[in-house]
């Protein structure tokens, strides 16, 4: 069985470009999902729009091993950038990954502990981090790159006492929907990981603007970004 590359997406755009510049495309449905099976930057991949939140990531990225043996996982898509020096544009590739609103702190938890589970915060892939981070500080010069832990969680962040806790709490560079479902789920699956989010907004509620502003071209820098990387693995 070939090995391929899954390539997850939250809103689509990303994986629709993707998609389009792929060849010897197959089309698989599962659980309502599109996977797009083919050759990208020549490599094999399998593509896919899984949805918002952190249900749709993870059963996504299951089936993702499960029914096509990945063994290198990417999750794509927009944040809400936390730290100052982020700005809106910008890439953030990620150290780590947790749970901003798993919350058993009644059993004496700590706040993102996951209960009886040896880990909480799922580390991404060393190499595979560092050459994103590389490749994109190369591509896509005009932006900045960071490189830092992101919070997940099924809330959308937009005012500025959660952002600053957010920071001074879990030290977040950026907030998503969907990245620990797949981080938590490749960890049990011991399948490596990367999660890589181009900042949309400032998570202080100017999010409408900024995303109508930003989005064509995160999109061009996201995509250069993952088919050069696959060029270079």
């Amino acid at each position: 069985m070939l090995d391929y590359i899954g390539i997850v997406g939250a809103l689509g755009e990303e994986v629709e470009t993707l998609c389009e510049h792929m060849e010897n495309v197959v089309v698989v449905e599962y659980a309502g999902m599109e996977f797009h099976k083919g050759v990208l930057s020549g490599k094999n991949v399998v593509a896919v729009k899984c949805g918002v939140g952190k249900i749709n990531s993870a059963i996504c990225t299951q089936i993702l091993i499960d029914r096509f043996d990945c063994k290198l996982l990417m999750n794509v898509g927009v944040a809400g950038g936390l730290k100052n020096e982020i700005n809106v544009g910008d890439i953030v590739i990620s150290k780590d990954v947790v749970n901003h609103d798993m919350d058993a702190t009644g059993f004496g938890y700590k706040l993102g502990d996951i209960p009886r589970m040896d880990k909480s915060y799922f580390e991404a892939d060393e190499e595979l981090c560092q050459l994103l981070l590389d490749v994109n500080k190369e591509v896509n010069p005009s932006i900045g790159t960071f490189r830092g832990r992101i919070l997940t969680g099924d809330q959308f962040i937009s005012g500025k006492e959660k952002k600053d806790f957010l920071i001074e709490y879990f030290d977040g560079f950026c907030a998503e929907m969907e990245g620990v479902a797949l981080a938590q789920t490749a960890y049990l699956n011991k399948v490596p990981f990367a999660i890589v989010r181009a900042i949309s907004d400032k998570a202080d509620g100017s999010a409408e603007v900024d995303y109508n502003t930003f989005k064509n071209g995160a999109i061009v820098h996201m995509v250069t970004l993952v088919e050069e990387t696959l060029k270079r693995l």
